[in-house]
């Protein structure tokens, strides 16, 4: 498998500005190294049912919830690889599943024109569609990524996102990258994932930076901006 198909760990998120990206990545560089997809556009589908009830669920932060998307790496032709993945979050920690194959079969897959591969993700994924109804995509999300893996322990990543854009039509990872900005121009998301603790070298920058970590949701602020567009104030 060329590819890594569980996930499991902690999540924690940081609102950043260029500067201060610039100079994290700086001090960082003794214990960090680009990660093979270092520099990217990071390209989602999200599902979701008819009245978003996954995203209206995610937003109020229960104990458990989940998503459904379908990733690539840049725009897509029908037959680069992509990556349907379920991603749930329990109790604070973060398990995702992925499969990887052709845009075409995955969107076929997804759209229940074609059954998942019977393995122990495909029956999960295919167990969500059956749990939920009318699943469907929604919502396309976009950014352009800086990932990083320690040099020590490939199981802690940090990555910076910025020209984060969404839209909710035109919804195929094929049709290109544009859309709405969620963030201010000079703002960047900071993720840090490990399934330990933070080494003290971050813990050190982030509180003499006064940086503390968010809730932020890239898909969350979509559906809030999807409200705000149609007059829909709930979760503003």
């Amino acid at each position: 498998m060329s590819y890594q198909a569980v996930f499991k760990r902690y999540e924690i998120k940081f609102i950043i500005n260029k500067t201060q990206a610039e100079n994290l990545q700086n001090m960082m560089s003794p214990y960090m190294r680009t990660d093979k997809h270092g520099n990217s556009n990071i390209c989602n589908l999200y599902f979701d049912t008819p009245d978003f009830l996954l995203i209206r669920r995610s937003i109020e932060k229960p104990i458990y919830k989940e998503k459904l998307r379908l990733r690539s790496y840049g725009k897509v032709s029908l037959d680069k690889e992509v990556f349907p993945e379920l991603k749930k979050k329990y109790n604070g920690i973060v398990y995702k599943r992925r499969l990887e194959m052709p845009e075409n079969k995955a969107m076929a897959c997804l759209l229940g024109k074609l059954p998942f591969p019977d393995t122990q993700i495909g029956r999960e994924i295919a167990y969500c569609f059956k749990r939920y109804q009318n699943l469907a995509p929604r919502v396309f999300l976009s950014c352009e990524r800086e990932a990083f893996y320690a040099k020590r322990s490939s199981d802690f990543r940090m990555t910076f996102d910025k020209n984060i854009l969404w839209r909710d039509y035109d919804l195929s990872l094929c049709s290109g990258i544009y859309g709405a900005s969620i963030l201010d121009e000079d703002q960047i998301l900071l993720e840090v994932k490990t399934s330990s603790a933070i080494p003290l070298w971050l813990t050190k920058w982030l509180s003499e930076n006064k940086i503390y970590k968010t809730s932020f949701s890239k898909y969350g602020n979509a559906y809030i901006k999807m409200g705000k567009r149609k007059g829909e104030n709930k979760y503003v």
